[in-house]
């Protein structure tokens, strides 16, 4: 492989034609590709990460262009999932890099199938179900993960380098060097209460912030794959880009003084699916995510299609969903059927509402 359009990246001296090689044979997954993901991905591709998996259960929405680089208004008007939006962009950035697109929903049943074989998971996600989802199979398969959020003008990000029963993973390995540290647990033990943290809906997000900090998020990712731990930032980082204000706060003592029970008693409790809930509310958007109640290898978007187009308008469809425009209670709700059995029910923030919806137009 000709290895000149990374000349550049190569002249830095902790990186080189070594440091180089180290990308290029790197898996990187990326967890959501929406504001962070978008820029987190169009980075790696430029670096040279040999391959990016790219997961994402939503697709691309008009709100979505004020921040979310990679995409723009023709994705829109089709209706493409983010992920399968992004992979066009990217493969035409950087033609060497394998990006494999998945338009799926990140959970306990899935998230160690795609871990497995990665070098480094990096957080592009909007809710921490998720985030503390991925943390647990982080901890328990030794990953590192680069955790990242924005919202409002505020911005934080943290490489989390789980300690490990053994000292074996290879952040642990070398002699005076270990840069293992808290998890996320260990810094947040329990989710925040529904309601309790600002997000997307109800602070807004500046779309700076989130270049800045999806960018810490890369530079961080590069200094894990070529090695370079020393070099890895063990505070977490909180900007707030409005109020000018850059903090590091030193958070090692949150696994020495803590009995977390993640990393240190090993019980993956997210991973196991004790938390788990077939309801989400999309950050940004007036809609539910419904899941199916027990995994489905794909379903018939065509027979679903011929059974609801007499009685519904149909507004999108393409071989990964299917968009239905219906009226409930008086108002106009948007159905999107995914292929994988999800659905995203946009126009109410009502659970029930959104469970009434799936059951009589998707069934299980």
């Amino acid at each position: 492989m000709d290895l000149h359009r990374y000349h550049r990246q190569m002249l830095l001296p902790d990186i080189g034609e070594q440091g180089q090689q180290s990308l290029l044979s790197s898996t990187a997954l990326i967890v959501g590709c929406g504001a962070l993901g978008c820029m987190i991905a169009s980075m790696l591709v430029r670096a040279g990460v040999g391959k990016i998996i790219l997961v994402d259960r939503d697709f691309v929405d008009l709100t979505n262009l004020q921040r979310q680089v990679l995409f723009n208004e023709d994705d829109v008007k089709i209706g493409l999932p983010k992920a399968i939006a992004a992979q066009e962009k990217l493969s035409r950035i950087n033609s060497n890099v394998e990006i494999q697109a998945e338009v799926a929903d990140i959970n306990f049943m899935n998230i160690e199938t795609y871990l497995k074989d990665c070098d480094i998971v990096i957080d592009g996600v909007d809710n921490f179900e998720t985030r503390y989802v991925v943390n647990d199979a982080a901890v328990k398969h030794a990953i590192p993960y680069v955790y990242g959020g924005a919202v409002g003008t505020t911005g934080t990000i943290y490489p989390i380098l789980p300690h490990t029963p053994d000292q074996s993973a290879r952040w642990e390995a070398e002699p005076d060097v270990s840069i293992a540290g808290p998890c996320l647990r260990c810094i947040h033990e329990s989710m925040p209460a529904p309601g309790s943290t600002p997000t997307c809906d109800t602070a807004g997000v500046l779309g700076p912030i989130v270049s800045i900090i999806a960018n810490l998020q890369v530079s961080e990712a590069i200094k894990l794959l070529t090695k370079n731990w020393q070099r890895v930032n063990r505070s977490m980082v909180h900007l707030d880009l409005w109020l000018n204000r850059f903090n590091q706060f030193d958070v090692a003592d949150l696994y020495r003084h803590n009995d977390c029970i993640c990393c240190k008693q090993r019980h993956f409790e997210f991973l196991d699916g004790q938390y788990s809930s077939q309801t989400t509310t999309m950050c940004g958007r007036e809609a539910v995510q419904i899941l199916p109640t027990q995994e489905m290898v794909s379903i018939d978007l065509n027979k679903i299609k011929q059974q609801l187009q007499s009685s519904s308008h149909i507004e999108k469809h393409n071989p990964y969903m299917l968009q239905i425009k219906l009226e409930e209670q008086g108002k106009m709700i948007n159905l999107s059927i995914f292929s994988d059995g999800r659905a995203l029910i946009q126009g109410t923030r009502d659970e029930s509402i959104a469970k009434s919806i799936y059951a009589r137009y998707v069934g299980n």
